[in-house]
């Protein structure tokens, strides 16, 4: 560098070297932050909320290997078995499977983002925060957005899905399968059979269910699926899984308006993933290391027998197992959902609530 500037110097002159020389003096108004002069300082705690949860040792020694180049063979070699891995995890053959840059939040938008246009019927089941913002997220879009609210605790039952879709005849339909703001786990089978019956995609936000409660998407035919890196995973925050039919890739690629986002157009993210059997072309550079965590976080579930996986939740309770960290069992219809942690079974709407007060709704 220095070698460089002195290179530069001589070219420039004596004038323009001043004008150098003064750039490279001028003091600096803000001195170095006395927080970052001292060692990073983490407290070791168990995480028993919704998420982000404790990390295995497998996972986080991942998250310690060097970095590779975001666009290297290696790289897109972990990225092909992550999206096998979100396939197993997912039960679905959608070959446009992948990973989104960003946390589950991130792979809503990028859901509706690419499903809605301006003046599409959108009908939102909102029985929750989650709920609330894919509504919020339509408008901005230009969807015409039709909310059915519901007071926390309630979910929807199928009469009361094929009155909204017979009344609203919308293009999309949004559920929460597991609601963490108020405790509810949404039943699913007959969901998707009913939504095509009126056109309709199915969108299933499952961010705080996956891994601890079943879900087959294809098989519950369930349109677009997607979820978090940070709650049952247990992987850090900050990648998200996603997943569409071939009947939304189909809304995707024929629509009439550009995505609103060129980060999130899914078009682009098919192809840096490998999805549309095209040469890879760079897009953004994808978080290496957290992918690498997440590639473990799917392997461990990999590797565990699905029903060695839910009787190790039902026996142990304690969960950080990678499919049972929180294992939820539907009640009845309209009752919230029940968490065996730690050897006890507590009312997830109430832990829930109790947790609010002290740290707010996420």
């Amino acid at each position: 560098m220095f070698r460089a500037l002195a290179r530069a110097t001589a070219a420039l002159g004596p004038q323009a070297a001043g004008r150098v020389r003064t750039m490279a003096s001028h003091q600096l108004l803000v001195p170095p932050p006395k927080a970052l002069l001292k060692p990073l300082s983490i407290p070791n705690r168990l995480l028993l909320g919704p998420g982000p949860s404790n990390l295995a040792p497998r996972v986080l020694a991942a998250g310690g290997l060097q970095m590779i180049g975001h666009m290297h063979k290696e790289m897109f070699q972990i990225m092909d078995e992550i999206k096998q891995g979100i396939q197993y995890v997912f039960q679905t053959k959608n070959p446009l499977t992948l990973a989104i840059s960003g946390s589950g939040h991130c792979a809503l938008e990028a859901a509706l983002f690419n499903l809605l246009e301006p003046g599409d019927s959108f009908l939102v089941g909102a029985n929750g925060i989650w709920g609330q913002r894919a509504a919020d997220i339509g408008e901005r879009i230009g969807a015409r957005v039709h909310p059915m609210i519901k007071d926390p605790g309630g979910h929807y039952t199928l009469q009361e899905l094929e009155e909204g879709l017979a009344r609203h005849k919308p293009v999309l339909l949004f559920l929460t399968q597991g609601e963490s703001s108020s405790g509810v786990l949404q039943p699913l089978d007959g969901y998707g059979e009913l939504c095509h019956r009126y056109n309709c995609l199915l969108l299933v936000d499952s961010v705080a269910s996956l891994g601890g409660t079943p879900i087959y998407m294809d098989q519950q035919g369930i349109d677009v699926l997607y979820s978090g890196s940070q709650k049952v995973l247990n992987s850090p925050p900050g990648t998200s899984l996603l997943s569409f039919s071939d009947k939304a890739k189909n809304k995707i690629y024929s629509r009439k308006t550009k995505p609103v986002s060129f980060y999130l157009d899914m078009k682009w993210l098919a192809n840096i993933w490998g999805c549309d059997d095209q040469p890879r072309i760079y897009h953004h550079t994808t978080p290496v290391i957290s992918l690498f965590s997440l590639r473990e976080s799917l392997a461990l579930i990999a590797e565990q027998d699905p029903e060695t996986r839910a009787g190790s939740a039902r026996s142990t309770g304690a969960g950080h197992t990678p499919w049972g960290r929180w294992l939820s069992q539907a009640y009845p219809a309209g009752h919230p959902a029940t968490h065996y942690h730690h050897g006890g079974c507590t009312c997830w709407l109430q832990l829930e609530r109790h947790r609010q007060l002290c740290h707010g709704p996420f």
